[in-house]
């Protein structure tokens, strides 16, 4: 099935690891010139090598930045110019309960998720419109339709993505511009592995073996970042063209 994203320009933010270094790589098989934004700029020229390879037709560029940062929005729009595809993916919000998350960690959080998020949107949807063509991905999470008191900070910052994707996926269609949201489950990240090995020394004694602990989760493991980048792929592209303002979720049908 070809995606028609041959020659597409997308930028991705959090794109030098996880899911969004995945969301890369699979964009880059469909032929996708790409625009990676992240902190870590080792891990982007690292990437960007990687994707060079892939073929000499291949644009991608990279660009070292911290999405909470002021004016960060405003930058990278103007450093990236013409983009056909947004995927918003840059995040590390903290676990936690009320008591436990106090105001400043709770704002630096959603800095980045939140408002990186709606502010990175704002910046290249004011051109979409114009030009009346492009889609915005946001990369939101299970936690915003299933709330839990220990990860409660997460849980509602997912939830307001999940109102601005699907509030702003019913205006864009005026202008020929598509909103999705894609909630990925517990999956094989970094930041997820290092979590899990931690149980599993605390647990078991033994941090090698932490994949006993996901043996209950759908499948019997957590998902693979390219299980997430592959169906947020195929949403970019114009095989999905007739949706907007809505979430997928991609989580195994678990509820963890």
């Amino acid at each position: 099935m070809d995606l028609g994203l041959k020659g597409k320009r997308a930028l991705v933010t959090g794109a030098s690891k996880g899911i969004g270094a995945a969301v890369a790589r699979s964009l880059a098989k469909e032929g996708c010139n790409l625009y990676l934004v992240a902190r870590d700029i080792e891990r982007l020229e690292a990437l960007k090598v990687e994707l060079g390879a892939m073929g000499p037709q291949l644009s991608v560029e990279v660009l070292e930045m911290d999405m909470r940062a002021p004016d960060a929005s405003q930058t990278v729009a103007r450093a990236a110019g013409a983009i056909d595809i947004l995927i918003n993916n840059a995040g590390d919000v903290p676990g936690g309960t009320v008591l436990e998350i106090d105001e400043a960690r709770w704002r630096q959080a959603w800095d980045l998720k939140v408002f990186g998020y709606i502010n990175l949107a704002r910046e290249l949807y004011r051109e979409m419109t114009a030009s009346r063509h492009g889609v915005i991905v946001n990369i939101v999470g299970t936690a915003g339709e299933r709330p839990r008191g220990n990860h409660i900070a997460v849980a509602s910052g997912n939830a307001a993505l999940l109102a601005f994707t699907r509030a702003l996926g019913l205006e864009s269609v005026e202008s020929n511009v598509r909103v999705v949201a894609i909630n990925p489950g517990a999956s094989e990240t970094d930041r997820q592995i290092v979590r899990w090995k931690a149980r599993a020394k605390d647990q078991l004694g033994d941090e090698e073996r932490w994949r006993e602990l996901v043996a209950d989760f759908p499948f019997g493991r957590l998902a693979k970042p390219e299980e997430i980048a592959d169906v947020v792929t195929f949403v970019a592209s114009d095989r999905a063209s007739y949706m907007s303002g809505t979430a997928v979720t991609v989580d195994g049908g678990g509820h963890h």
